[in-house]
């Protein structure tokens, strides 16, 4: 692909590129693909040609309408991570340059183009090398839920030997960070269906809890009085702050269920995905290295996102549902 620079453009009307964004609140039958303006990075931007994207829950919940308090305006953009590569940097980029391969996160939500795109404009600080390991669908699946997962941790603040529960441990955000929490010495309990026991043991589970087994008293009876932190990626709230002990931390995945009070004088508090470089440089390091794993349930193009919507909508998936633009 030959690098273009941002002054060969006459403006953001020149060109266009193929995208989905929400134009209208509803179900996976409203989505489109249209032609909209290409981006043109700013100062501090690089415009990524995108070579594939995942599909995650915020995108079902952006179409449904149930992020309009966050982000009002339609269009909305959908796809929040991607990998691809720089095709058009802005001026006070010295990072990145055009031709890198690199994956990046969408951590605003109110704008009009998303990664579901053929093209996205990031701020240099969102976007890094991508793994050399993986391939791009591979790639595109990092930046969001393991920030997400890592993130959570960092909030948790744990020390090495700590216990701590992550609910829906088979997930997008649960198996990064059931992970990342045995990589930081910390003894995981991980719930998830009874089938997901092996894979989540193999990935640094210590131990394991059935999804259909009373939450709080199997994790009782496996830690007496209760784990020291909780990062509740199934949205399972009150019900796996039962399972924390007096003063623990607890933090809830992209708001979850809502926890009413910090019970006990356990800490309640929410992680929400944020792009940060030396973040994103880390877990690259992990993948490159076989530390974490990355998942791909299925590769879909562009115009098959309604059909992807629906998909994610029914569960049941082992890892993430990737758009590819062409």
């Amino acid at each position: 692909m030959r690098a273009i620079s941002v002054t060969e453009y006459g403006g953001p009307e020149t060109l266009r590129v193929r995208a989905i964004s929400v134009t209208e609140y509803g179900g996976p039958e409203t989505l489109r693909v249209a032609d909209v303006p290409e981006p043109v990075p700013g100062p501090g931007e690089v415009r990524i040609r995108i070579e594939a994207a995942t599909v995650n829950p915020v995108d079902l919940a952006a179409r449904a309408g149930h992020l309009a308090a966050l982000a009002p305006d339609l269009p909305l953009g959908l796809g929040l991570d991607a990998a691809g590569e720089i095709d058009a940097v802005g001026p006070g980029v010295d990072r990145l340059a055009a031709g890198d391969k690199v994956i990046g996160l969408r951590d605003r939500l109110p704008v009009p183009t998303g990664a579901h795109a053929e093209a996205i404009v990031l701020d240099a600080a969102a976007a890094v090398h991508a793994p050399r390991t993986l391939d791009a669908a591979h790639a595109a699946t990092l930046p969001l839920n393991g920030l997400t997962a890592l993130q959570g941790l960092d909030l948790l603040d744990l020390r090495p030997g700590s216990t701590v529960l992550i609910t829906g441990a088979a997930g997008a955000v649960g198996r990064f960070a059931v992970e990342l929490g045995a990589l930081r010495g910390l003894r995981v309990v991980a719930s998830a269906s009874a089938s997901d026991e092996a894979a989540l043991r193999e990935a640094g589970a210590a131990l394991f809890v059935g999804r259909d087994e009373p939450l709080a008293r199997a994790v009782r009876a496996l830690v007496p009085g209760g784990v020291d932190g909780v990062l509740d990626a199934a949205g399972l709230g009150i019900r796996a702050l039962d399972a924390l002990r007096n003063e623990g931390g607890f933090v809830a995945v992209n708001g979850g269920a809502a926890v009413p009070v910090n019970l006990r004088g356990t800490h309640v508090r929410n992680v929400w995905f944020r792009a940060d470089t030396a973040q994103l440089e880390y877990l690259v390091r992990l993948a490159d290295t076989g530390h974490i794993s990355t998942r791909v349930a299925d590769v879909l193009p562009l115009e098959d996102a309604a059909r992807a919507h629906v998909r994610l909508a029914e569960g049941g998936l082992r890892g993430r549902l990737v758009l590819r633009p062409a």
